[in-house]
């Protein structure tokens, strides 16, 4: 069993939420291909301590372990809705809290969602910058899905499932890992 993780957090603040389904899909398609443990986490879990937070220290010990999950992860996949072509405040005031330097180098997967097309460039223009800031890895290809992607909430669409296989891969390559036997099986 390995100790290596990929952990997915979005920035959904309601439930359910196909942001969060999504995170959750890349980080299982990941956690599969790479024999990682995952974990998914959104805000919601973060519980009130965000709110009055100005300092890491402040967060209470649910949402501090979180962040140290989040920070210790071999592989990062964050994901945000488009609210005014951007990502949601919590989302950004709980990322406010995190070091600096501390997802320097770690691989990252951007992912996001949103009502339509027109939003499609936040994965470029508002997420790739945030992580930029943080020195992180960010993978080459990011994944934007809109509404009509989604199916009862799960991702239906062949061309963004494609685009997560080959994030995926990237992920896969930057951990050096080769696909499980199930993989195989599966492919």
């Amino acid at each position: 069993m390995s100790n290596r993780t990929v952990v997915g957090f979005s920035g959904n603040i309601t439930r359910p939420s196909k942001t969060r389904s999504f995170v959750d899909h890349v980080v299982k398609s990941i956690a599969a291909r790479s024999a990682l443990s995952a974990n998914v986490f959104d805000i919601e879990d973060l519980g009130p301590s965000l709110a009055t937070a100005r300092w890491q220290r402040d967060l209470d010990s649910g949402a501090a372990d979180i962040l140290r999950a989040i920070v210790d992860a071999d592989v990062l996949v964050v994901g945000s809705p488009t609210y005014k072509g951007s990502y949601t405040g919590l989302f950004k005031h709980f990322f406010d809290l995190i070091d600096p330097a501390a997802l320097r180098g770690k691989p990252v997967v951007l992912t996001a969602t949103g009502g339509g097309d027109r939003h499609s460039l936040i994965v470029e223009h508002q997420l790739r910058p945030l992580l930029g800031f943080f020195e992180a890895f960010v993978l080459p290809t990011a994944i934007y899905a809109s509404d009509r992607d989604f199916v009862d909430g799960a991702l239906s669409s062949e061309a963004i499932q494609a685009r997560t296989a080959q994030a995926v891969e990237e992920a896969a390559l930057l951990l050096g890992t080769r696909p499980s036997a199930a993989a195989v099986a599966a492919e």
